[in-house]
């Protein structure tokens, strides 16, 4: 069943309405999705991690159906410090300070952010096939533009890309979700219907172009400053990455991580593409079973 078990509710934190999946019992655990898709996407591992642990599963901000603020020059509502602040105000409303992360893809580097702002409250973070956003850019060259193109291309001025995505989101969809060639069956038909629910509601998918522009503006800036102050991830880390897809073919992401980690660092390959937790997910939870 998809999701047995769990409650599907929305909650208001930090003055946004979010979309949760909720269930299981033991010590927290925040489940973070990536772009173009929904909490729908743990729907394989958060039953099994729900068994040990209470597993929280939000839409973040302006994704899923979760609340999309509005458009601005700076797209200061789509920077990570404020989709990680959504965070911390959702777990404290769930009576959580502290608890566990697991991301992915624009989740994890949330989540990364998370991490650096609020070191108190997360006690270990896994992240899945990214390295620090500010790396990719100072390191990018013709591979990774032709790779990521979709960076360039959804930070492009609003509503230049929307406008594109909107006349026919499901081809974009598709397009967009196959790094890796895949045919339309390879999402679970629910967690499918549900990433393309999401990309009709109004608002979504300029909430994804707005991530976008944060990351080449105001989430590089405030990346930058911390670096400059020496701010790092101090809890243990576990990265993960897939290794039919784009990151070890471009860089060692270990050693990348190495300096952004002040504690304990592990992780490795996972035999997927880019979606790990539905590709390979035995593997990522024999990962995840040691290391939480």
């Amino acid at each position: 069943m998809f999701f047995e078990g769990f409650t599907l509710e929305t909650r208001e934190a930090n003055g946004q309405r979010i979309r949760l999946r909720h269930g299981g019992s033991g010590p927290p655990l925040l489940l973070l999705h990536g772009n173009p898709q929904t909490h729908a996407m743990w729907h394989r591992l958060a039953p099994v991690l729900a068994q040990k642990y209470t597993v929280i599963a939000p839409d973040i901000r302006g994704y899923g159906f979760t609340e999309a603020p509005p458009v601005t020059p700076d797209s200061r509502h789509y920077a990570k410090r404020e989709m990680a602040a959504d965070l911390v105000a959702l777990m404290r409303g769930f009576g959580h300070a502290r608890f566990r992360v697991v991301s992915h893809d624009r989740g994890a580097r949330v989540a990364h952010r998370l991490a650096l702002d609020h070191p108190q409250a997360v006690e270990k973070l896994c992240t899945m096939d990214i390295i620090p956003t500010i790396e990719h850019f100072e390191r990018a060259d013709m591979h990774f533009a032709l790779g990521y193109y979709h960076w360039f291309f959804l930070a492009q001025p609003h509503d230049k890309p929307e406008r594109m995505i909107l006349r026919d989101t499901e081809d974009w969809f598709d397009l967009h979700t196959s790094r890796e060639p895949k045919d339309k069956s390879f999402f679970h038909p629910e967690a499918r219907a549900d990433y393309l629910a999401a990309l009709q509601e109004p608002g979504t998918v300029t909430a994804i172009c707005e991530d976008y522009r944060a990351a080449i503006g105001i989430d590089l800036e405030h990346d930058r400053a911390s670096r400059a102050a020496g701010v790092k991830v101090q809890c243990p880390m576990l990265a993960l990455w897939g290794a039919k897809g784009s990151l070890p073919k471009w860089y060692a992401p270990l050693e990348v991580w190495r300096g952004y980690a002040a504690g304990s660092l592990e992780g490795g390959p996972v035999n997927s593409g880019h979606y790990l937790a539905e590709e390979a997910p035995e593997e990522c939870l024999g990962y995840l079973e040691k290391f939480l």
